[in-house]
């Protein structure tokens, strides 16, 4: 490509309009830009409505430069809008996940079951003292059991920190010493490009020497041999045998939900905290708009990684919240074949998908043999996210 054809596309400023019928019945209306202009703190306070408080705020925002308190006064639990309230609500038997591994193995899990899950991991972490404030680092791959490990920690106010299963012993290292984690929740490994990887050996390797650490809990996904410690636990063991009576425990809205380090690219990692009822109230509502979310008929599949904020804001936490059902994927998009993407919108009927520049372009110089083998008819809408295509 030449330079004057990358310029060109860096400096795109075209906009593409919806049909009339898409935008007509679109969750995102042009009203909705007024209502915000007119009154910023009054359209944030309409949108944080849409979740359950345990107790409402005493004042919307608390602005001191260069801090902003989000619903001060506010009691909220992040996984009880998540789960429960679907459940309470009758909506227990819609799906909150399909899950596929790389190797074709599935599961399909309902917002009941999820939240019967996470419960059981919520009581098993209190059983260790696991307790609010306390912070868990969390290096998996992608399987539910992530996104269970997250909840359990917001649903008893630990704050969790998720490490990129890419990521290496140093870095890890790093991340877990930065932000004092008593807990590590983490996989004998997991599966890429048809090839088993291990993750309990870097885990091993990053607690060589002197840390907060004190517990390991481990997922068996691939029934590779690793070394069990004093400190280990099996996931299997441990937490499939917890009762799965828990209530949720309302927080301060200003609770730190999770830590998330900055890439370390261009300088030492950086820890960003996350609270909560801000937190929420931004992605459940990005969510629903951006993506135009219709709960009751929509499949929705964000292709990230849960290492990543993409991943907690719209895996975990947005889509949950939203009562979203989803697919989740743990391998490479050209494993087996490099129509594997499509073949699964084909089975799953993937309405939306959210996916990044990267792949786009990857497919793009692929070739079209690949998505015209597949019917593709069910997506209604396309998300690109990062960078420019």
């Amino acid at each position: 490509m030449s330079s004057e054809s990358l310029s060109n596309l860096l400096s795109e400023d075209r906009t593409f309009a919806p049909s009339i019928s898409f935008a007509s019945q679109a969750n995102a209306q042009a009203d909705m830009y007024e209502e915000a202009e007119r009154d910023r703190l009054a359209f944030w306070e309409k949108q944080a409505s849409n979740l359950y408080w345990h107790r409402k705020w005493d004042q919307v925002l608390d602005w001191k430069p260069p801090f902003a308190e989000w619903f001060v006064g506010g009691k909220i639990n992040a996984c009880y809008n998540a789960l429960d309230r679907h459940v309470l609500e009758g909506r227990g038997n819609r799906v909150a996940f399909y899950f596929e591994g790389e190797r074709g193995d599935t599961q399909v899990i309902t917002y009941s079951e999820l939240l019967t899950q996470v419960k059981k991991a919520a009581n098993a972490l209190l059983s260790i003292g696991i307790k609010d404030g306390d912070r868990v680092a969390i290096y998996m791959p992608m399987i539910p059991e992530a996104v269970i490990a997250m909840l359990a920690c917001a649903r008893i106010g630990a704050t969790h920190s998720v490490v990129f299963g890419g990521f290496s012993a140093e870095s890890l290292l790093a991340r877990i010493n930065d932000a004092e984690a008593k807990l590590v929740i983490t996989a004998d490994g997991g599966f890429r490009k048809g090839i088993a990887f291990g993750l309990k050996s870097i885990v091993d390797d990053a607690l060589r020497g002197e840390t907060t650490v004190q517990k390991v809990i481990v997922v068996k996904r691939t029934e590779q041999e690793v070394t069990m410690h004093s400190r280990d636990i099996w996931w299997h063991d441990f937490v499939d045998s917890q009762s799965d009576e828990h209530e949720a425990e309302p927080f301060d809205s200003e609770h730190s939900l999770f830590i998330l380090y900055t890439s370390g690219t261009t300088a030492k990692p950086k820890g960003i905290h996350h609270t909560t009822g801000g937190y929420l109230t931004q992605a459940a509502f990005t969510h629903r708009n951006v993506f135009d979310l219709k709960p009751e008929k929509d499949i929705y599949w964000c292709t990230a990684d849960v290492g990543w904020v993409t991943g907690h804001s719209y895996i975990v936490y947005g889509p949950l919240i939203n009562g979203a059902t989803q697919v989740m994927y743990e391998g490479t998009p050209d494993t087996p074949h490099k129509g594997r993407i499509f073949e699964m919108i084909e089975k799953y009927k993937v309405t939306i998908l959210y996916t990044a520049p990267t792949l786009i372009r990857t497919w793009m110089k692929w070739g079209d043999e690949y998505p015209k083998k597949h019917n593709l008819s069910s997506l209604r809408l396309l998300g690109s996210v990062g960078e420019p295509i």
